[in-house]
């Protein structure tokens, strides 16, 4: 395989150079049908393929072998793969658009928090199909080493799944039911680093030199503490600093790179024989059917001195390349950045000038939620407008994944530019929001705590269900039934929100049924010192079951997720491929942005606050749509600019819809 990464420019050329010494030794390997199909997709992919790699590897003297390693882990990973999944392929190649669609709604979960074990999910696939949800995230899958290990993210094996959870048949055998249901599975693939536990890691520690090249270690503090002077904490009060001493390491003790805890360790992408590792690791697990690994940890992939040694060009390069591989052995895949960083930087994980298409094809939408909950705290619309207004176009064949909660704290990203573009001073704004959010601020209905406060800077992040945040802990303890109806308003109007923008909605478990704050994570001394276990309750399946009762809580909020969802789903105008129009209103509490297409243009209108407000009755003609228009959420009610104004209840919500154009 030397002409994959052969420095002459012509791929063509280095292509059939390539094919012409390979088939004859991989003739008794294929079926004609399968080498003739693996041939031409590895045309098409391989200067997407070649090129990333030879920028990031071609100047190894040892690359020959390391590119011959790749190919055949390409090769076995194309052959093993099973039947059904080879048809899926060819469907969703047919089919490109199959994740943008409306009807992908997603739902993301622990499964032991959710249902115990893999056959207890797939025994509530019923439940989460009765809620229309056909893309399930499940988190922390694979084996995590014991002990702490930063909510499963430390991976001891890549090829197991955690043992409380069941086996590999068990996977095997929850796939091949979602694929029956019309139902996605995502994965997570931890990149950035293992657990120390690891075999390669087992190894290193031995002093084997193959592995100890798999991570970044030092004999001594030089180099640490030149990196550490441009590093971030990511943990600071768990986890000080980005490198840990191991005594007895190689015999002597080194200092391994830990950009998270102690325990995990990062590995050394400079080296082509852990790309390799990874990818045969990706190939082993869409071989099980997984249809979109979420890639844990992205932004930290590559290190360079005197940076963040986040979002270095050559992550981009090994995603490039990452994904032109898959997309050889199965095309049916995609790829899931975990990139929550600044907008600009969101959108080259998707792909940007020459790399429309070779990136990955969903990124989280992580300024949407966390201007959401500003908006909901200040009950102003106007920061997320100037947000929408300014923010990149997503590219053809990508699409945000966009969210209220998610497993992880709510960080408040927003920059300081558009702070200052609205008249707010970014620090005061943000501990505005602190206090609002732990209940600290006069007249705040939401009841989270901190996680990971900073005494010296007053930085701190946020933890908290939906609900609590919401507002309905402290309405539900009160005995305050109109502050109930209002949290329960709040919910609908965020997840409303995240189900009209374009892309995939994620539902994290539990908000469709209000599950508060569970405090029980003080008492084990495994989780007491994250507060972020207090946002992951165990499901509560006692509630489930009151969720066809219209005057329940947890009624009321399935109910009204799921009529959202059934709009949703029924209708074209929320397909990703639209022209996205945020506008802006006279009204600073309301929330204004359409969504074009040739077959139904539709105006999203949403309240911020707990009190009635209007808007302008134009907004419909600069949306685009006829008058008068249909109002999606209020059986087919008509609005009409006639009619002067146009009105919202409190938290309201509408979904105004109308004809495309001819």
């Amino acid at each position: 395989m030397q002409n994959l990464l052969q420095m002459a420019p012509d791929a063509r050329a280095a292509f059939a150079a390539l094919k012409e010494r390979h088939t004859p030794r991989l003739g008794d390997r294929f079926e004609p049908r399968d080498s003739d199909v693996f041939w031409l997709r590895f045309e098409r992919w391989f200067e997407d393929a070649r090129e990333p790699l030879r920028a990031l590897y071609a100047d190894r003297s040892d690359i020959i072998e390391h590119a011959d390693a790749i190919f055949d882990c390409v090769v076995d990973a194309y052959l093993e793969r099973p039947e059904p999944l080879r048809l899926l392929d060819l469907e969703r190649q047919m089919t490109p658009d199959w994740f943008e669609r409306p009807t992908m709604v997603g739902y993301v979960f622990y499964p032991q928090r959710f249902a115990g074990t893999l056959q207890g999910v797939r025994c509530r696939l019923d439940y989460l199909q009765e809620m229309g949800v056909t893309y399930l995230h499940i988190m922390s899958l694979l084996k995590p080493r014991p002990g702490p290990n930063d909510g499963g993210y430390a991976i001891m094996d890549y090829r197991s799944v955690s043992p409380e959870l069941g086996t590999m048949d068990d996977l095997d055998a929850l796939t091949a039911a979602l694929r029956e249901r019309g139902m996605s599975l995502c994965v997570d693939l931890v990149l950035n680093h293992t657990a120390k536990e690891h075999g390669w890691a087992q190894r290193a520690m031995a002093g084997d030199p193959e592995c100890l090249a798999y991570y970044h270690t030092f004999t001594d503090r030089e180099l640490p503490d030149a990196y550490e002077r441009t590093l971030p904490e990511i943990f600071p009060d768990e986890a000080p600093g980005s490198f840990t001493f191991v005594p007895n390491m190689a015999g002597t003790g080194r200092w391994v790179w830990t950009t998270f805890y102690d325990y995990q360790w990062d590995l050394n992408y400079a080296n082509p024989a852990v790309f390799r590792e990874m990818l045969e690791t990706m190939f082993h697990l869409v071989n099980q059917g997984i249809d979109v690994l979420r890639l844990d940890a992205a932004p930290f992939l590559w290190k360079r001195l005197g940076t963040d040694c986040q979002n270095q060009p050559e992550v981009f390069l090994l995603i490039q390349a990452y994904r032109a591989l898959l997309r050889v052995v199965a095309p049916a895949v995609i790829l899931k950045a975990e990139a929550i960083v600044p907008r600009d930087d969101l959108v080259r994980y998707l792909g940007v000038k020459t790399t429309v298409g070779k990136q990955c094809e969903l990124a989280y939408n992580n300024q949407l939620m966390v201007n959401l909950w500003s908006g909901l705290a200040t009950r102003k619309a106007n920061l997320t407008a100037k947000v929408m207004h300014i923010a990149p176009r997503l590219l053809l064949g990508s699409a945000p994944i966009n969210y209220v909660r998610n497993h992880d704290d709510i960080g408040w990203a927003m920059s300081d530019e558009d702070l200052g573009a609205i008249g707010e001073d970014p620090q005061a704004h943000r501990r505005f929001l602190n206090d609002f959010y732990t209940g600290r601020f006069p007249g705040s209905f939401a009841r989270g705590t901190f996680f990971q406060f900073n005494p010296r800077t007053g930085d701190a992040r946020i933890s908290g269900t939906t609900a609590s945040l919401a507002g309905l802990e402290q309405a539900l303890e009160t005995g305050d039934e109109a502050g109930v109806d209002l949290a329960i308003r709040r919910v609908l109007l965020l997840y409303g929100l995240i189900l009209a923008r374009g892309g995939i909605p994620l539902i994290y478990m539990g908000d469709e049924l209000g599950l508060l704050n569970d405090t029980s994570y003080l008492q084990d001394p495994e989780r007491a010192l994250d507060s972020r276990w207090m946002h992951r309750p165990a499901m509560d399946w006692v509630k489930a079951s009151r969720r066809h009762d219209p005057d329940s809580v947890e009624g009321r909020l399935f109910g009204g997720l799921s009529t959202l969802i059934e709009v949703r789903r029924a209708r074209p105008h929320f397909h990703n491929f639209a022209l996205f129009h945020p506008l802006w209103t006279d009204n600073e509490h309301v929330l204004a942005f359409a969504r074009r297409r040739h077959d139904g243009h539709l105006l999203v209108l949403a309240n911020f606050s707990e009190h009635p407000q209007s808007v302008q009755a134009d907004l419909p003609y600069h949306a685009g749509l006829s008058d008068p228009a249909i109002d999606l959420l209020a059986a087919g009610a008509q609005v009409s600019a006639a009619a002067g104004r146009i009105e919202l209840d409190p938290y309201g919500l509408r979904w105004l819809a109308g004809d495309g154009d001819p």
